[in-house]
């Protein structure tokens, strides 16, 4: 495991619940998902947590694109029950694919990714909306959309996470974000996911916390202004932020912003990396 120190004078944070680690995108990689929970200290090879009180955050964007979307989602979920018994933390957010996904948008699903999902007990393929899709689909479709197994285990987890003076989301938090309400956010979304209400239209917007590029395009200047109103009236110290594949982990707006995407799913071919906060600095993690 290779260290690289990106902010070695950062001032004691004492907000950060002690050690914290991001994760990027994962895609259906089980492979690079188990390796980066690894570089992490998260678990061991056999799965077994052994981060003690560490509080992992993963970005969103488990599904889609490769084989492994189920059994991803159960090792997390596993994961989070160990992690609470050694008291520590495992957060996952919900972020456009897992959306889509819920929203019956399943085109980035590989053909055994919608196998895995054939043996599920408990499914209801009575549903009108599944017979419009392809036998094939079906049981898939019915593990995620709102009120489905997988939707209600989805359906416990936000979209925007601020653990101490850190905000953690997939594309990035607006002002406008803020005003609407993150909480408000939050809860809309659990409560369409859990199939007890309607789907929050503010998902569906190019520049929602799930979509926007704002902070993460490569080769364009980030609007550090904007941020530092976000991060104001959050009072937060940085965001961070998966979704657009970067070569490297890297930082912008003088460690207010950072972008852990690196593509580490096969889909990409990127890097296995992961963020580390401690109160002492920021650093990232590279596997060797």
């Amino acid at each position: 495991m290779a260290l690289l120190a990106c902010a070695p004078d950062l001032s004691a944070d004492s907000a950060i619940p002690g050690r914290l680690v991001a994760m990027g995108d994962l895609h259906g990689d089980l492979n690079a998902t188990r390796r980066a929970l690894q570089l992490a200290g998260a678990m061991d090879t056999a799965n077994q947590w052994i981060g003690g009180n560490l509080q992992l955050v993963q970005t969103g964007d488990q599904l889609n694109r490769g084989d492994g979307e189920r059994e991803i989602l159960d090792l997390l979920a596993n994961l989070a029950q160990q992690a609470e018994r050694a008291g520590g933390k495992v957060h996952v957010l919900n972020v456009n694919h897992e959306i889509m996904n819920a929203q019956g948008d399943l085109r980035y699903v590989t053909p055994e990714g919608f196998r895995r999902f054939n043996d599920l007990p408990g499914l209801d393929l009575s549903q009108p909306t599944l017979a419009e899709l392809p036998a094939f689909a079906r049981a898939c479709a019915a593990a995620f959309l709102p009120g489905g197994p997988y939707a209600r285990r989805l359906a416990e987890r936000p979209l925007i996470l601020q653990l101490g003076e850190n905000v953690f989301v997939h594309g990035g938090v607006l002002p406008e974000h803020v005003a609407y309400g993150i909480e408000r956010l939050n809860r809309e979304t659990q409560v369409w996911l859990a199939g007890q209400g309607p789907f929050p239209l503010l998902l569906n917007d190019q520049n929602s916390p799930i979509w926007t590029r704002v902070y993460s395009q490569p080769n364009q200047p980030v609007d550090c202004e904007r941020l530092a109103r976000t991060l104001e009236a959050l009072k937060a110290r940085r965001m961070i932020v998966g979704y657009t594949v970067q070569t490297d982990i890297n930082s912008a707006c003088e460690g207010q912003l950072w972008r852990i995407d690196t593509g580490m799913a096969a889909a990409y071919g990127g890097k296995v990396q992961v963020l580390e906060i401690t109160p002492e600095q920021v650093r990232v993690l590279k596997a060797g």
